[in-house]
């Protein structure tokens, strides 16, 4: 087949911003009770309602909370996982869940009506429950708890009464102390809790606790005894197998290992098991009813799913490049999986046959696989005499291809966190961009996890220094690659990635033009006016607040809005209370008044990510027609969306 010749992100697609939202779910925290099989949805065209759904042997899909109630907590401001459930004698399953909207513990089994567990706060809001267990009798949940008062923050571990309810002590604390608690994990008969605890000013993939207590009568805890963790060392995921061994993860060695509670690493590999824990319910691995573990880990091309026993992993091999909810069962393992061809599925794998059966996708994919652009994994020379990774996504249309001797324009994107990484699964968002002809560098700077602690580390007191010269390093490895046209290079982030992409302006003249969703543009400002969970992660990154002011101002984009020169589009929720919207606002001011092309797109009942289609929606059109006008082309659908000013458009002739 003939392709017709067109200009580089001119080339029509059928991956229309529209398209980015129909028909499409994000599939989170799925999990097995006796014989179903839960999992959350988050659902763009219910204005980002998050829904817990079940599904029966036999059967379909179907809602487990009514209309009105949203299935998410806002612990720790990001959420996670948030619901639980005690398969019923009976068949009708109790599940417990916090709800979005006043952020309660509600109770609902099928065929009753929806009942309050929790009491309603003095303020809207201000109590918060994540994480939540329920105990092998049925009597108790218990779980992370994060109340909000006039004088702070306090978060605990607290349980409350499921049955039989208890209107005189609904909420009862188990555990204080220390400023943050996550995974209160139960033994299979009840006798013993595992949780982990963190204090300020680590996050928990610094340096964490893991603390084991016998639970007494009344579900009062015994003395507590410290099993693992400390300066140093990040445990995560406790979980006891059937006969009640503790296990958990831990990067004692330099990478998150397995380990059981004896200490013994069970497959010590220089790869990772875990991940950042910025969400309650990380899932990488589980106990087969039989016996046994199976796990997933990082590899490279991507994650790997299989057996660890006798101190070796043994790879099973699927097609997918990525798991998560690894819940294994007596008829397989349950996960979340996917690959750089395959949208994120709920799927059941057969360990035995390799084989595996999808059952629910998060989209209907209606375009040929010969149009998608697969990621090739870079390693790139960066400052420093260092290395630095990215996924590489080259331009892919089955019908078009650019002029002999034309190279692609570059859109760099920076992943939030900052410690997070990119993921070599499929992404619309991304193939949004290469089916028109733009090349994508989906950049893992330092600090980017899977690569180990020492990697992870290596952007202590360095944010907005390593990343932002990463993010440079590979616009300059690409173009002398002969890759990339390194003139037409983009670069977009959302949260950490914001403030990535508005540091890379300020500091570089490496970049074009650039697309802030939900950044930072004032370190200062994040670090007096943000949420407990992050208000002194800071003190790692930049600088201990207030001693460094100096430093923090000397990183802030708001400071130097002088040296930028490249246009810039922000984008921003003005219910987000992770990066208020005050930063958007400041940042726009100051570069309209200096006369850089510049625009500001705010949405209502947006938090920090956006969940609802139109919004989804209109950022895509938007952001595809800014760049088309900085860089001189009208990209295909560029016109399609609702007009929005640039203030000094016409410093670039328009």
């Amino acid at each position: 087949m003939t392709r017709t010749i067109a200009p580089y992100g001119t080339w029509p697609s059928a991956i229309t911003p529209a398209s980015l939202v129909e028909q499409v779910v994000r599939l989170a925290y799925a999990s097995v009770h006796g014989e179903r099989v839960y999992w959350v949805e988050s659902r763009p065209a219910e204005a980002g309602r998050e829904v817990l759904v079940a599904l029966e042997p036999g059967g379909d899909p179907t809602d487990v909370v009514p209309p009105g109630f949203s299935v998410r907590t806002q612990v720790h401001e990001y959420g996670g996982a948030c619901y639980a459930v005690r398969p019923g004698e009976s068949g009708a399953d109790t599940v417990v869940f916090s709800n979005w909207a006043d952020q309660r513990l509600w109770a609902v089994q099928a065929g009753t009506e929806v009942r309050a567990l929790t009491p309603e706060p003095d303020r809207p809001r201000s109590e918060r429950y994540a994480d939540p267990s329920i105990t092998p009798d049925g009597r108790w949940i218990v779980c992370v708890h994060e109340r909000h008062g006039t004088d702070g923050v306090d978060n605990d571990l607290v349980v409350v009464p499921l049955d039989p309810p208890s209107p005189d002590q609904p909420v009862r604390v188990i555990a204080s102390g220390h400023d943050f608690y996550g995974a209160p994990r139960l033994s299979p008969d009840g006798t013993k809790l595992a949780w982990l605890t963190w204090d300020h000013p680590n996050m928990p993939f610094d340096s964490t606790e893991l603390w084991v207590a016998e639970v007494g009568p009344g579900f009062v805890l015994e003395e507590a005894v410290k099993i693992a963790g400390g300066p140093g060392e990040s445990v995560t995921q406790p979980r006891w197998s059937p006969g009640g061994v503790l296990h958990y993860i831990s990067d004692r060695s330099g990478w998150w290992n397995l380990y059981d509670g004896s200490g013994a690493a069970l497959c010590p590999a220089p790869t990772e098991f875990g991940e950042p824990d910025w969400v309650f319910g990380n899932t990488t691995y589980g106990f087969l009813p039989g016996g046994g573990l199976v796990a997933t880990w990082a590899a490279e091309g991507g994650a790997r799913l299989g057996l660890v026993r006798d101190g070796r992993c043994e790879h099973v091999a699927f097609p997918f490049t990525s798991y998560a909810s690894v819940t294994p069962t007596s008829h397989g393992v349950i996960a979340i999986a996917a690959s750089p061809v395959d949208p994120p599925a709920v799927v059941r794998l057969d360990l035995a046959t390799g084989r595996y059966d999808l059952l629910r996708v998060s989209r209907k994919l209606t375009i040929d696989a010969d149009h998608l652009s697969r990621p090739e994994a870079i390693e790139f020379a960066t400052t420093g005499g260092e290395v630095a990774h990215a996924l590489f996504y080259p331009p892919a249309n089955a019908d078009y291809e650019g002029p002999e001797g034309e190279r692609p324009p570059l859109i760099v994107t920076i992943h939030g966190g900052p410690t997070s990484s990119a993921s070599a699964v499929l992404n619309m968002a991304v193939q949004f961009w290469t089916n028109r002809g733009f090349a994508v560098a989906d950049v893992d700077y330092r600090g980017s996890s899977g690569y180990g602690r020492a990697y992870r580390r290596r952007l202590d007191s360095s944010w907005g220094i390593a990343d932002v010269e990463d993010c440079s390093a590979v616009v300059a490895w690409l173009d002398g690659q002969g890759r990339v046209d390194g003139s037409r290079a983009v670069i977009r982030g959302g949260s950490a990635g914001g403030f990535t992409t508005l540091a890379a302006l300020a500091f570089t003249d490496a970049f074009a033009a650039g697309g802030s969703h939900y950044g930072v543009a004032d370190l200062e400002l994040l670090a007096r006016d943000t949420h407990k969970f992050e208000s002194r992660y800071l003190d790692g990154l930049v600088a201990p607040w207030p001693a460094g002011a100096d430093e923090y101002q000397r990183r802030s984009p708001i400071h130097h809005v002088e040296r930028i020169t490249a246009p810039l589009i922000l984008f921003q929720g003005l219910e987000d209370a992770v990066v208020p919207h005050a930063q958007a606002e400041v940042m726009y001011e100051a570069l309209r008044d200096r006369g850089i092309p510049v625009a500001y797109l705010a949405f209502e009942g947006e938090q920090h990510g956006f969940r609802k289609s139109e919004t989804i929606i209109a950022v895509a059109e938007a952001e595809l027609a800014f760049y088309g006008k900085v860089l001189g082309f009208t990209p295909d659908g560029a016109g399609s969306g609702p007009a929005f000013d640039i203030a000094n458009s016409e410093a670039l002739g328009l």
